[in-house]
């Protein structure tokens, strides 16, 4: 053992405790009654067994267990943006791909192909680049991997001022953020602009952000580690504070994180700015007839009619695989093309085809799935496809991989149709684009939506 560490050998990983123990014993606190050097008796932590404790000093442990539940910022609303509340619509047992008979799986296909009938199968490329990235994107440092991501950035950011959202007065709320790349970039393309402002919205502490670069700018950046389905932008102090139009941003946004995303902007948000904007003016002393004062109160109430509480929505799509009948925004248009949570369960599952269906199961991968950011050398989200059924054996007979590829990319489609139709009946201008190529992300699509 090294010289004032633990001396106990921890056979799983083959080396000796790093802990450091108390002065005068040979064992760290966790070890010493394993060694018999200590009478006092150790206990899981209830709060999380993975460590434990002293028994007579439980109760000083949990006020100061980094486990113990902290409590929950201004802006957490348990379930604000969850959907879906009665959980009995969705069946409790689904049947796996690979188990569906031969005559189950056409029958399922069919009808894929009658609710697609009519959607436009070829989205329209919008691949574009913006001037803030052109010396990122040149500089022979930057790998393949880094290299592809910033094309993905740069395309996002030519498609975001292509709909004149990068401008000032506005606050870009960043979905899924992890290390918040594309935030930094918006602020970039956005140096000489005042009054903007950046809230990170991410569940997951994350190493190596960006943030710091920041700090000597006057750009406003705040971090909020919530959950999607919890969050109200209403309640978040800089929004209340600041009424400024909010824009909604990601790359690469995770299945069903994408539709929370959509309900946390449109309904949550944008209905509760609209109500307040509705509250009667307050009336006017009888004595008050000037014509200062009737010309402020019409441009006040012009400005509340200006006022847009959310200017738009710029998402890259993607893991359509880990989307969620009860947080899926677009159960009403299922429902009009004869479709339901069976069907949707089979679809989302079936969607992975279209980008894994082509190729060998993925060996080698990390296992984080959170953004870009977390992703080694692998394809984006790519590795997340490694337990989905493409490579069923009981599929290999019936269908081709060219089949698979485009019925995986069908409900893709469907999926993402049911969130336009979602975006255009709450009026918003929504569409869907190519934006950049398959070479350099296979999840290729973005969703835009502006009032």
């Amino acid at each position: 053992p090294v010289p004032g560490r633990c001396a106990h050998f921890v056979a799983r990983k083959r080396r000796f405790c790093r802990m450091i123990p108390a002065p005068g014993k040979r064992f760290c606190g966790e070890h010493g009654q394993q060694e018999k050097e200590s009478d006092r008796k150790r206990i899981p932590c209830p709060l999380d067994p993975k460590h434990t404790v002293y028994e007579d000093q439980l109760q000083k442990h949990l006020k100061k267990c980094n486990s113990r539940e902290k409590p929950k910022p201004v802006y957490f609303v348990q379930d604000i943006n969850a959907g879906l509340k009665d959980v009995a619509e969705v069946p409790e047992k689904q049947v796996t791909i690979s188990s569906l008979s031969k005559e189950e799986l056409e029958n399922l296909i069919i009808k894929l192909k009658k609710a697609s009938n009519g959607l436009e199968l070829d989205l329209e490329e919008q691949i574009l680049s913006h001037q803030a990235l052109q010396e990122a994107l040149n500089d022979p440092k930057n790998g393949e991997s880094a290299f592809k991501h910033l094309k993905q950035q740069a395309s996002i950011l030519g498609n975001m001022e292509k709909l004149h959202l990068l401008g000032p007065g506005r606050c870009f709320v960043e979905f899924g953020a992890g290390r918040g790349k594309l935030s930094h970039w918006v602020d970039v393309a956005l140096q000489d602009v005042e009054n903007i402002q950046f809230l990170l919205v991410e569940r997951a502490t994350t190493r190596f952000k960006v943030d710091g670069k920041h700090k000597k700018r006057d750009s406003i950046f705040e971090r909020l580690q919530v959950d999607i389905q919890h969050l109200c932008l209403n309640k978040v102090p800089i929004l209340e504070k600041k009424k400024l139009p909010v824009v909604g941003i990601g790359k690469h946004l995770c299945g069903a994180a994408t539709d929370l995303a959509l309900r946390c902007l449109v309904e949550s948000y944008a209905a509760c700015c609209n109500e307040e904007n509705e509250e009667p003016a307050p009336k006017r002393p009888k004595n008050d007839k000037t014509e200062g004062s009737s010309s402020s109160s019409t441009d006040n109430e012009r400005n509340k009619a200006d006022f847009k509480p959310v200017a738009g929505i710029v998402i890259a799509l993607c893991c359509h695989h880990k989307c969620d009948w009860t947080h899926y925004v677009g159960r009403e248009f299922f429902r009009s093309v004869g479709l339901g949570p069976v069907e949707f369960h089979y679809f989302q599952r079936m969607s992975s085809w279209a980008t894994c269906g082509m190729r060998e199961t993925i060996t080698k991968a990390s296992t984080s799935e959170e953004s870009e950011d977390h992703t080694n050398n692998t394809e984006e989200h790519d590795h997340a496809y490694r337990k989905t059924e493409s490579s069923s054996d009981t599929l290999q007979g019936l269908l081709t991989v060219e089949e698979r590829k485009e019925i995986g990319s069908l409900c893709k489609l469907l999926i993402d149709h049911g969130r336009i139709k979602y975006l255009q009946q709450r009026g918003y201008k929504a569409a869907l684009q190519y934006y950049t190529e398959s070479a350099v992300s296979l999840e290729k699509v973005l969703l835009t939506a502006v009032p």
